[in-house]
């Protein structure tokens, strides 16, 4: 076979490729960067033409490095991009620190001009940040969504693996932006193209902006029992105001001795110790990601009472909120 045949030929090719321009962002994380520039490549070389072309962009223009410590060298600056690019927003770990006034300036002039942007992995905080996706439907990081939900919510956040609403786009970060950019492939050249280079991926299961970024709870746990992942689905559903064990025991038609059994079981925990571990779970995202006061975070979480809240946060992580949010601020000063 002629290695340099294509695998697939198109009925028809693009006077001009189509342009992408990746914005890093300081701390990207590189597997959503990489998950979404190789469909591009893939699709140019199956197809024996230049469909896509592309560009690193971002504050300063000079390098830029992401959360793995690896440095990349940019094409440009935060400059004007041409009305037919496509701008995607690579974030990472400490988005809010990333997501600079600058970066968030840029970012409203090219939405005026009408320029197609997403948001990779945790950036669509930084569209948020920057108005662009208010009153629109939006995914990102399922570690980021309380903190995402606290702070903007103008934003109707889903838990998809991606979404696309006009001229904008969100994923949920990791390998989701592979199904990102297959759909756009779809889009721009047909099906047959985004499976060829879904299967160089070895990508077998292509997600749609249907499908829910985080495993199943019954995969989650590692337990296959109706009725406990019914609970526990009922227990994330309603962290800031907390459903008693004898009512979350009699909606799945069980004793509350009988639930308790079935977490004894299952979990090697109480429910009500399963419950707290939630919240505290909640509480922590918000101290780590959020600047939102320590008894408002309590309040989020449940814990009408600072002391309680307090209490039981130091017995699970062998420190206070205060002192948590304290080494936070320290470690983003560094």
């Amino acid at each position: 076979m002629d290695a340099n045949r294509p695998l697939i030929d198109l009925p028809s090719v693009p006077e001009k490729p189509r342009r992408f321009v990746f914005v890093l962002l300081d701390k990207f994380t590189m597997l959503c960067f990489a998950c979404a520039i190789e469909p591009l490549r893939i699709a140019n070389r199956v197809s024996g033409q230049e469909l896509y072309e592309w560009v690193l962009a971002g504050e300063g223009g000079d390098m830029i490095y992401c959360s793995n410590g690896a440095g990349f060298k940019l094409d440009m600056g935060l400059e004007e991009t041409r009305r037919d690019d496509v701008v995607l927003i690579c974030g990472g770990v400490d988005v809010a620190e990333s997501s600079t006034k600058p970066v968030l300036n840029w970012l409203r002039r090219e939405a005026r001009r009408g320029v197609v942007i997403g948001g990779l992995c945790t950036a669509a905080y930084t569209l948020a940040k920057a108005g662009l996706l208010d009153g629109k439907k939006a995914t990102i990081h399922w570690e980021n969504s309380d903190s995402f939900a606290e702070e903007f919510d103008e934003v109707e956040l889903t838990k998809s693996v991606f979404v696309m609403q006009g001229n904008r786009y969100t994923t949920a970060g990791g390998t989701s932006s592979i199904d990102l950019l297959l759909k756009i492939i779809a889009d721009d050249y047909g099906e047959e193209l985004a499976n060829v280079v879904a299967d160089q991926l070895i990508y077998s299961s292509i997600r749609t902006d249907q499908d829910t970024q985080r495993l199943s709870i019954p995969s989650r746990i590692g337990v296959r029992h109706p009725k406990l992942s019914q609970v526990i689905q009922m227990m994330e559903q309603n962290l800031e105001e907390p459903i008693s064990p004898s009512i979350l025991a009699k909606d799945v038609g069980m004793s509350t001795r009988q639930l308790e059994r079935l977490f004894r079981r299952y979990l090697n925990r109480s429910p009500k110790r399963y419950y707290m571990e939630l919240r505290l779970q909640k509480a922590r995202n918000l101290l780590m990601q959020t600047d939102m006061s320590v008894i408002n975070v309590a309040l989020a979480c449940g814990f009408t009472s600072p002391s309680h809240f307090s209490k039981c946060y130091r017995t699970h992580y062998n420190t206070t909120p205060y002192r948590e949010r304290g080494t936070q601020a320290t470690r983003l000063s560094i």
